[in-house]
């Protein structure tokens, strides 16, 4: 059963992590295009520059859990560059829980209310021709607490695991 629920685990944080990562393209082209337009055309694109915004949101937030997952997330290592891999694996565990619970947990108990206003009054943009969908923004909020958690969940299965 843990066998399982540790594969699942993996499979889920991998999945979302590659999926949401296809956006990246997506993302540069429109902003490509909102360049190409504004200076060499001189059109302003307000809804597609809000929306590559949106993507990049999605893509911050979503993927947090997965480059957590990969082991590729930005970190300092002043403190045991030199250090055994072992050692390197028991601090990121360690840390990770003594920080990152907290922090997933306020950030995904305080976003609750702002996502339900942000639903409840159908927020929209205030720029002069920006998305009527900034709802939808503030809902990608969830995303980071959600995969983060995700992804201590199964450390913490990987390391009982072993």
């Amino acid at each position: 059963m843990e066998a399982y629920s540790r594969m699942y685990f993996e499979k889920t944080i991998i999945f979302i992590g590659k999926l949401i990562s296809l956006m990246i393209p997506v993302m540069t082209l429109l902003m490509i295009a909102v360049v190409v337009a504004r200076y060499f055309f001189g059109i302003g694109l307000t809804g597609i520059q809000e929306l590559v915004m949106y993507i990049h949101a999605l893509i911050f937030l979503g993927c947090a859990g997965f480059v957590h997952f990969k082991d590729e997330h930005v970190r300092v290592d002043i403190f045991y560059r030199g250090s055994s891999d072992t050692y390197k694996k028991n601090t990121n565990f360690i840390l990770s829980f003594l920080f990152l619970i907290p922090v997933c947990f306020v950030i995904g108990f305080y976003s609750f209310e702002l996502i339900e206003m942000s639903w409840k009054i159908k927020e929209a943009s205030t720029e002069a021709g920006g998305l009527k969908f900034v709802y939808i923004q503030k809902t990608l909020i969830i995303l980071f607490p959600i995969t983060l958690t995700l992804t201590l969940i199964f450390q913490l299965l990987d390391k009982k695991w072993k």
